[in-house]
């Protein structure tokens, strides 16, 4: 078909269609965005098309699916309905992308936060299907940390909160690569020398890098020696371990006790991740295992931040050898370990911890100054350095260390300077999950205009998607901006509208 070369558009084409071509006015080879934007605006089906995108309208890179999507009844498998994807504005399904990292989705991110803060609270105070009766539960908000691999710039404060010196000396000294040990400056807020080694050739980036690809199993391990503990005390304070019945109906005895917890990790701007976790203290019922019931008495928080002290302190373990450590690489938490408990009218409420790990849960490697994809062996080069800066450094000792067979995971996750756990996870009881959270969402989203009912929907009828992948992002500029425009009043009128039902309550 051929163009029109003062639109740059085919003839008789329509927004709708595959997408715009380029012309000879526009030196990027596409037509501009304000161009763009004015065509798929003046198009008839306009409205249409916004409605059909709206449940991707902020996404930065929505999916694009085609297909053909089938409602189903499940009880008598009868085909009930089916839309052709093709019949559709722009012929294809417009899917948020998902993405938890705010640098990558500003509006997928800030959808994972809300749900991560549901999630949460929901295991602090009850609902979504926990019982309101954890709130009573002991609970502990830790903080953990990894040790030092050498000294860096930091923000210092002192006992009043008032901004003192980096790291002062009374005497001059440099280390063995000529380096000031010292800084005398006061650092603030976003100074980008924060996270900085004050020498880099001394600061040990492969030990880090190792420490991050293993904290996971430290964690893991920690939960072990929180359980060990906390049974042991149970034992000393004479409380009998419990019967309980198996869906097998054979008995076994069980501990009285058992930790449920939610965390999440945070990469600090040295490159290495700490932990922030909710640790709950939960009983065991013996008829029902899945229950989550406060636990015996003679428990309480003072035990389980006793069991916390106890573990960190003691866990710990060496790593497999490699030919740059014969030895391994001892792995164990840091000394800045920080226990707090969770209350109602205290400092740490559940309101400010949920927040708080909601607003971690979103965040990667950009404090470090480094974002970047997956890397491979044509892309490496872009990012590693074994001269380079501190992130460059660190990525370089990732892809170092990974050419051994047995430590190949630290390749893999070179892009996030060897951490390759996820952000936030949570035990099994704790709480809700993100999918049941989700599946809300789009069970609300099918039944809003009030014609159907959310549970008979969900109950009666099965919708079957038969749709393959079509492509990634919008088809054109001008198609980014209208939506995302229109996603931000909406989230403005959502706002207001909150704002006035708690002004008017």
């Amino acid at each position: 078909m051929a163009a029109d070369r003062t639109t740059g558009v085919p003839d008789q084409a329509h927004p709708s269609g595959p997408g715009l071509r380029p012309h000879d006015g526009d030196p990027t080879g596409f037509v501009g965005r304000d161009h763009a934007a004015l065509l798929r605006a003046t198009g008839p089906d306009y409205f249409g098309w916004l409605d059909h995108v709206r449940p991707a309208a902020g996404c930065a890179h929505p999916v694009r699916l085609a297909g053909e999507v089938a409602t189903v009844d499940k009880a008598t498998g009868q085909l009930l309905a089916s839309v052709a994807t093709a019949d559709l504005p722009d012929g294809e399904i417009y899917k948020p992308c998902g993405n938890r990292r705010h640098a990558v989705c500003p509006s997928c991110a800030h959808t994972y936060q809300r749900d991560a803060y549901q999630l949460v609270r929901a295991g602090l105070v009850g609902g979504k299907g926990i019982p309101p009766t954890v709130a009573a539960h002991p609970a502990v908000f830790v903080t953990l940390t990894a040790p030092s691999f050498g000294p860096v710039h930091t923000r210092r404060t002192d006992q009043h909160g008032n901004p003192i010196p980096c790291r002062p000396r009374r005497q001059a000294a440099h280390c063995p690569h000529d380096q000031p040990t010292a800084c005398h400056r006061t650092h603030t807020e976003d100074d980008p020398t924060l996270g900085v080694p004050l020498c880099l050739d001394c600061y040990d980036h492969h030990a880090q890098v190792v420490w991050n690809t293993t904290a996971p199993e430290l964690w893991r391990r920690t939960t072990i020696a929180l359980n060990r503990h906390l049974r042991a005390r149970a034992r000393t304070l004479g409380i009998a371990w419990v019967e309980q019945v198996t869906d097998t109906g054979r008995v076994r005895r069980v501990p009285p006790i058992k930790l449920s917890f939610g965390k999440v990790a945070e990469m600090q701007r040295r490159g290495v991740v700490h932990y922030h976790a909710i640790v709950r203290l939960d009983g065991i019922d013996p008829f029902d295992p899945a229950a989550v019931i406060p636990p015996p008495a003679g428990f309480g928080v003072d035990d389980l931040a006793a069991a916390v002290t106890h573990a960190v302190n003691t866990v710990g373990f060496t790593t497999a050898p490699h030919p740059v450590q014969p030895a391994g690489w001892r792995i164990g938490w840091g000394e800045q370990v920080d226990t707090r408990p969770v209350n109602a009218d205290g400092d740490i409420t559940d309101g400010k911890v949920a927040g708080y790990l909601a607003k971690y849960a979103t965040k990667s490697t950009e404090a470090t100054g480094h974002v970047s994809r997956r890397l491979d062996g044509d892309t490496i080069d872009l990012y590693a350095d074994e001269q380079g800066t501190h992130p460059e450094r660190l990525i370089d000792a990732c892809w170092t260390l990974g050419q051994h067979r047995d430590w190949q995971r630290l390749r893999r996750w070179a892009h996030m300077l060897g951490f390759g756990g996820h952000f936030l996870t949570k035990s099994r009881r704790y709480s809700v999950t993100f999918r049941l959270l989700r599946n809300a969402r789009v069970i609300w989203r099918r039944t809003e205009t009030g014609h159907e009912h959310p549970e008979q929907a969900e109950e009666t009828t099965l919708i079957v998607g038969l749709l393959s992948y079509a492509g990634s992002g919008w088809r054109t500029t001008g198609d980014a901006l209208l939506a995302n425009t229109a996603a931000a009043l909406a989230r403005e009128r959502q706002q207001i509208a909150r704002e006035e039902i708690a002004t008017a309550a």
